[in-house]
């Protein structure tokens, strides 16, 4: 399977449906969908064996390796057979946005709507969590309602019509744009399951977790459980897992109640760290817990997590001994 260099992770999934980085093997089946179906496509003419094969040799395999491709494609399985693909095209890696693209099996035109929504979802885990773009946008001929069913049934928003935008069987039809915003797909609960614990317990083991922390001592899973069941039994402490849609587990959050103080303890799976969710989840915090008072300790040496803080607003209170203490009061402390 070919890879591509700027994403960690390659293979996206849910259930019987996948995402794969877009297969050679594919090839001849997506020009035939292209070509039965260019009356929706930014394509004059049918493609032939030759155009998809220089194609596929020139310009999707340079896609592999490009640090900031302008394109990321994969084929679209179901029960590991292609039946689409698409991905994200026009990427824009400064204002970190792209436009979805996606071509269904002809064939398959009866389960339009489930395999649009199937397919953004998983597409979503790509540009929103993988690369941790702002925006991902839809640009369609105004051909296909069904196409905008699926969009708003995602919760992607119209968000402009280009009025007789293009010329099409002999007339210039509109071109709709849809959007979606990464703003509100990550949300905090609270931790309290079996599972949740066991996630803590890896987190908690983590390599650069353990460098991080003040005791390097690798934890037994007992004594986790134990302080488990002792924190979500208490008062005065409170523990966050940071989702998504999805439901993945990304990282987590706690607080516990010192004083006038909420003292604050963070980490980000490995799978997702260099995405600026450090400071995605300690906002997220702020906005559930409210108008209080902060703590946060932190090793010296631990640069990236210093920098969260001081984004946030925290102040530097103290630093000694290997120990930085930053605090953020709120307006009555």
């Amino acid at each position: 399977m070919k890879i591509y260099t700027c994403l960690k992770k390659q293979i996206f999934e849910d259930g019987e449906h996948s995402i794969v980085p877009i297969r050679f093997e594919d090839k001849y089946l997506i020009m035939n969908w292209r070509n039965e179906q260019l009356y929706h496509l930014r394509q004059l003419n049918p493609l032939t064996k030759d155009e998809q094969d220089k194609y596929f040799s020139t310009i999707i395999s340079n896609l592999y390796n490009q640090k900031n491709p302008k394109q990321i494609l994969f084929s679209y399985l179901e029960n590991g057979v292609c039946i689409g693909y698409g991905g994200l095209v026009h990427i824009n890696w400064i204002d970190k946005n792209a436009e979805i693209s996606f071509v269904l099996n002809t064939q398959h035109e009866n389960n339009f709507i489930e395999s649009w929504c199937k397919f953004l979802s998983l597409i979503e885990k790509v540009g929103f969590i993988e690369l941790g773009f702002h925006k991902l946008f839809t640009y369609a001929f105004d051909l296909r309602p069904d196409l905008y069913s699926a969009l708003e049934k995602s919760h992607y928003t119209k968000e402009a019509v280009l009025t007789q935008h293009t010329y099409f069987n002999k007339v210039y039809i509109d071109v709709v744009i849809h959007s979606k915003l990464n703003n509100n797909i990550f949300f905090l609960r609270k931790a309290e399951t079996y599972l949740d614990a066991l996630m803590l317990f890896d987190w908690a083991n983590d390599k650069t977790v353990r460098q991080n922390s003040f005791s390097k001592r690798e934890i037994s899973i007992i004594e986790h459980f134990i302080w488990f069941n002792e924190k979500i039994s208490n008062n005065e402490t409170c523990i966050y897992i940071l989702t998504d849609l999805y439901k993945s587990y990304i990282g987590q959050i706690r607080i516990d109640k010192i004083d006038e103080y909420f003292e604050i303890d963070y980490s980000i799976s490995s799978s997702y760290r260099g995405r600026g969710l450090g400071n995605k989840i300690l906002q997220l915090l702020q906005n559930e817990i409210g108008n209080v008072n902060f703590l946060a300790k932190v090793k010296t040496d631990n640069i990236p997590s210093k920098k969260v803080f001081i984004n946030n607003g925290f102040k530097l209170q103290s630093d000694s001994n290997g120990l930085s203490v930053y605090i953020k009061k709120g307006q009555n402390g």
